[in-house]
C-alpha cells in the first residue's frame, strides 16, 4: 500500500482498538466473578456494566479491522498473500508462547498456591510436559497456553480459510457492498444472532481453537465483513452518513439489552433470551459501525503520532499481558488500596511496553520479527506495518 493511499483511519483505529486490551485485561482483576489470570482483593460490581459495553463488540472490532486490512493488502497469488502472512504473523506467536507468556501461567500457579515459586524450575516442568495440579493456570490440562496470543492463532486460522474460500466469499461480497440504511445496520447481526441461538451455550467461548464453534462462528464472519468492506468507498460513506443514527441507536439498543440483563443470566435459556440475544447482537454490530463512522470522520488523516503506533501496536499487544500479571503478582499482596493498586499497574504496563519496544525491540535486528516488525530498522513502515494483516 502506497504512502498516499494509506487509510490512516484504520492505522489510529487499530492502535486504539489494541490499547484499550491494557484498559480492559486491567479491569478484569477488579470484577466480581471474572477468571481473569490474578485477582485483585479489591473487587466491585461498578466495573461489569462498563465491561460488558466494551466488551461486546472490543474483539470482533479487532477481527473486522484485520479483514479491512487483508482486503487493503496488494493482492498478489492467494499463495504468496497466504505465505506472507504465515512469515508476519507465525513467529511471533511461537516466540510470544516461548519468552513472553510463560510468566503468566507461573504468577498465577503460584498466586493459586498450586506451583511452587522458582521460576527456573517452574520452565523445567513447562517445558518437559509436566502434569500440573488442576486449576493450576488456564491451560493446565494442556500442560501450555498461549493465552491472549489466541488471537494470533485463529487469525491465521482465518486468513487460511479466506484464502481458500476466496472466489466463494468474492462472489457473496456484493450482497453484503449494496447494503444501505437501515439494512446495513440490521442485516449483518443476524448470522451472529443465529450463532448465539444455536452455538453460545452448547460451545462455550475457549479460544482452545477445537471445539470453539461460536467463538469461530462471530469472529470468522466479522472477519469476512471486514474484507468485504476494505476498499469500498460507498459502504465508508454509509457509515459515514449514518454516524450519528448509530451512535443513539447503539446507546438505545445497550440500555435495552441491560434491561433484559438484569432479569436474567446470559447463560441460562429464559423467555428473556428473546429480547437478550437479539439486542446483544444488534448493540454489537451498531457499536462497530458507530465506531467505523466516527474513525472515518475524524481520524483518517496523517496524525504525527500514526507513525509511531504502526510499529508499536504488535510489540504491545505481545507484551501488555504478561507485564499485567508479573505486575499484579508483585503488588497485589501490598495491599496498595483499590486506587493506587491499579493505577501503577496500567502505569507500569505502559512503561513496560514503551520501553521494551522503544529501547530494545525496535533496535536490536533479530527481535524485531519476533514482535511482528520488519527485520531491518531502515525499511519504510508506512509501507510494512507492524499489524498490516491484523
Amino acid at each position: 500500500m502506497n504512502h498516499d493511499s494509506r487509510r490512516h483511519d484504520i492505522d489510529a483505529l487499530r492502535f486504539l482498538v489494541f490499547s484499550l486490551l491494557i484498559f480492559f485485561h486491567t479491569a478484569l482483576m477488579y470484577v466480581e466473578g471474572t477468571d481473569f489470570h490474578m485477582r485483585s482483593s479489591y473487587a466491585t460490581d461498578a466495573l461489569n456494566m462498563p465491561l460488558v459495553f466494551i466488551n461486546r463488540w472490543r474483539m470482533e472490532i479487532v477481527f473486522l479491522i484485520s479483514g479491512v486490512s487483508c482486503a487493503m493488502m496488494t493482492q498478489t497469488s492467494r499463495g504468496a498473500f497466504l505465505w506472507r502472512r504465515t512469515k508476519r504473523l507465525l513467529l511471533p506467536l511461537l516466540f510470544g508462547m516461548a519468552v513472553i507468556i510463560p510468566l503468566q501461567p507461573y504468577c498465577e500457579g503460584v498466586s493459586n498456591g498450586l506451583v511452587e515459586p522458582g521460576y527456573g524450575q517452574f520452565l523445567l516442568h513447562y517445558f518437559g510436559g509436566h502434569a500440573w495440579p488442576a486449576g493450576a493456570f488456564a491451560g493446565w490440562q494442556y500442560g501450555f497456553t498461549w493465552n491472549h496470543l489466541w488471537y494470533l492463532v485463529y487469525l491465521l486460522l482465518y486468513i487460511t480459510v479466506l484464502v481458500a474460500l476466496q472466489p466463494l466469499l468474492a462472489a457473496l461480497r456484493p450482497l453484503f457492498q449494496h447494503l444501505r440504511g437501515w439494512r446495513l445496520l440490521v442485516l449483518p447481526a443476524l448470522p451472529t444472532l443465529a450463532a448465539t441461538v444455536f452455538l453460545k451455550m452448547r460451545y462455550p467461548e475457549t479460544h482452545a481453537v477445537v471445539h470453539d464453534w461460536y467463538a469461530h462462528s462471530i469472529y470468522f464472519t466479522m472477519f469476512v465483513y471486514g474484507w468485504w468492506l476494505g476498499n469500498d468507498k460507498g459502504l465508508w460513506a454509509e457509515l459515514t452518513r449514518l454516524r450519528w443514527q448509530t451512535l443513539w441507536l447503539g446507546l438505545g439498543a445497550f440500555a435495552v439489552y441491560m434491561v433484559f440483563d438484569q432479569i436474567y443470566s446470559e447463560n441460562l435459556l429464559t423467555w428473556a433470551s428473546a429480547g437478550s440475544w437479539p439486542m446483544r447482537n444488534l448493540y454489537m454490530w451498531l457499536a462497530i459501525c458507530a465506531i467505523l463512522g466516527w474513525s472515518h470522520t475524524l481520524l483518517n488523516r496523517p496524525f504525527a503520532w500514526l507513525p509511531w503506533a504502526r510499529q508499536a501496536v504488535f510489540p504491545w499487544y505481545i507484551l501488555h499481558q504478561s507485564a499485567i500479571v508479573l505486575l499484579a503478582y508483585w503488588l497485589v499482596p501490598l495491599k496498595l488500596g483499590p486506587v493506587l493498586e491499579p493505577l501503577l499497574i496500567l502505569a507500569g504496563t505502559v512503561a513496560t511496553c514503551w520501553l521494551g519496544t522503544s529501547l530494545l525491540i525496535s533496535k536490536v535486528n533479530w527481535l524485531r520479527p519476533c514482535f511482528g516488525l520488519p527485520a531491518r530498522p531502515g525499511r519504510n513502515l508506512a509501507a510494512d506495518t507492524a499489524l498490516a494483516a491484523n
